[in-house]
C-alpha cells in the first residue's frame, strides 16, 4: 500500500514525476513541505507504522469528559464550563484537565487531588455514554490492518482507560501496542511513549507516522523523530498543529488512504 500526502493541509495527487517504488511496502509520503520553516524544502518519507493519539483522533470523547468534569464541579458548587471549553482543557493528562477546569482560587494540591479522584470515579462510570469513533476511523484502521501496517495507540489518558476504550470501540484489537499515562512515566510531549511504541513495533522512529489532533501530538512526533500529521476533525485547530510542526494536516481519516494504489 502506498499513500501520498502532499503540501501542508491538503492532499497532493502524485503526478508522473512523483517518487514511487512498487517494490516498497508501507505508506509512501512524497513531496511534503516543511510546515515549520515554510521554505519549500521537500522530503520523501517511507512509513511502515502508524501511531494514533486517542482522544480527538480515534475517538470523540469530548462530551463524556466534559459531562464528568462538570459533574465534579457542580457537586462542589463551582461554575461549570460549556463543552467547547474542554477542547482546550484536554490533551495533557487528567490532572492538568482538572486543574484547568477548577477556578484559580481552588487549585491547591488538596483541591486538585480531591477533584481528580472524583473525576476518575465519575468518568470511570460514564466514559462510554456518548463517546464514539470519528466517522471514517473504523474503516481507516481496518484498511491499515488489512494492508499489514503496524499500528499503536499512545495517549495521555490513564493507561487503564486507554486500554478500556480501545477494547470497547475496536473489539478486534487491531493495534499492536497500546500505551497510556502511567504513574512515574513521562507523558506527551515527551517522546517516551512514542519511542516505546516504535521499539515494541520493531520499527525505527523514522518509519513511523504519528497522527494526532493537538500541538502536543505534533511536538511528540517531532521529538521522537517521526512524521507528524494533524487530524483536523479533532479538538484543536490547524494553526496550532502547523505551529507545532505538522508536516501535513488532513480533514478526514480516509484522506490517508485516498491515494492507495489499486
Amino acid at each position: 500500500m502506498q499513500v501520498f500526502l502532499g503540501c501542508v493541509g491538503r492532499i497532493h495527487r502524485p503526478g508522473k514525476h512523483s517518487a514511487i517504488n512498487d517494490q516498497q511496502t508501507g505508506i509512501q509520503l512524497g513531496t511534503t513541505r516543511n510546515s515549520r520553516t515554510g521554505t519549500g524544502i521537500y522530503s520523501t518519507v517511507k512509513i511502515k507504522a502508524v501511531l494514533f493519539d486517542l482522544d480527538g483522533t480515534l475517538l470523540d470523547t469530548l462530551d463524556d469528559i466534559a459531562d464528568a468534569a462538570n459533574q465534579v464541579l457542580a457537586d462542589r458548587g463551582l461554575k461549570i464550563h460549556d463543552r467547547e471549553a474542554y477542547r482546550w482543557f484536554i490533551g495533557d493528562g487528567a490532572r492538568i484537565l482538572v486543574t484547568r477546569a477548577l477556578p484559580e482560587d481552588r487549585r491547591s494540591e488538596g483541591d486538585i487531588d480531591n477533584c481528580l479522584a472524583a473525576f476518575k470515579d465519575q468518568y470511570g462510570r460514564h466514559w462510554h455514554h456518548k463517546t464514539q469513533p470519528y466517522e471514517g476511523i473504523t474503516r481507516l484502521v481496518a484498511m491499515l490492518q488489512s494492508a499489514g501496517t503496524k499500528m499503536a495507540v499512545v495517549s495521555n489518558k490513564p493507561h487503564a482507560f486507554t486500554e478500556t476504550c480501545c477494547r470497547r470501540f475496536f473489539p478486534d484489537l487491531p493495534f499492536d501496542f497500546i500505551l497510556g499515562q502511567q504513574e512515574g512515566r513521562p507523558v506527551k510531549p515527551d517522546p517516551y511513549q512514542a519511542l516505546q511504541a516504535a521499539t515494541h513495533l520493531r520499527m525505527p522512529p523514522s518509519d513511523c507516522l504519528f497522527l494526532g489532533d493537538s500541538g502536543v501530538d505534533m511536538e511528540t512526533a517531532r521529538r521522537a523523530g517521526m512524521f507528524p500529521v494533524g487530524a483536523l476533525w479533532g479538538f484543536r485547530r490547524r494553526d496550532e498543529l502547523e505551529t507545532a510542526g505538522a508536516a501535513a494536516c488532513i480533514k478526514h481519516p480516509l484522506d490517508l488512504l485516498k491515494w492507495m494504489d489499486d
